[in-house]
């Protein structure tokens, strides 16, 4: 008996919504990239994509331990000389929410081609409507 070897046709794809109110960041990103990669899947396979998907709601309520949330700076460059942009943790979480938990769940993924690909199944918005209810998401609980 060898080995088995999903092919693309034998991959299953779910939808799952994941609520990060009033979770830490980085235990919950921890979650969502477990889930992304297939590591929660009898079939994972280091080498093949067999993630699902993931739709993340209420991205602003999550919150970071200690004195993160004050002293938490990100970061971006422009491109142009002096280009460098800083911003705190907690005017981007006014801002621009879903941005903080995109690239915590990123950083968490392969740097290939094949964790960029699981990146286009992250789905992150503000507050908790989400436009893929036809897709028919399941609930699920992160526990990192």
């Amino acid at each position: 008996m060898g080995t088995f070897v999903p092919s693309s046709k034998d991959i299953k794809r779910k939808w799952f919504v994941l609520d990060a109110t009033g979770k830490t960041l980085g235990r919950f990103a921890s979650g969502a990239a477990r889930v992304l990669t297939g590591k929660n899947s009898t079939q994972y396979t280091p080498y093949i994509d067999v993630g699902d998907h993931v739709v993340v709601i209420n991205a602003e309520k999550i919150v970071l331990t200690g004195l993160k949330s004050q002293q938490k700076m990100y970061r971006r460059y422009t491109g142009f000389p002096g280009g460098l942009r800083e911003e705190e943790f907690s005017k981007l979480l006014v801002r621009k929410p879903e941005m903080i938990l995109e690239q915590a769940i990123k950083g968490m993924l392969p740097k290939s081609k094949m964790g960029r690909q699981m990146a286009t199944k992250l789905k992150v918005y503000r507050g908790d409507k989400h436009p893929h209810l036809a897709q028919q998401p399941e609930p699920l609980e992160v526990t990192a």
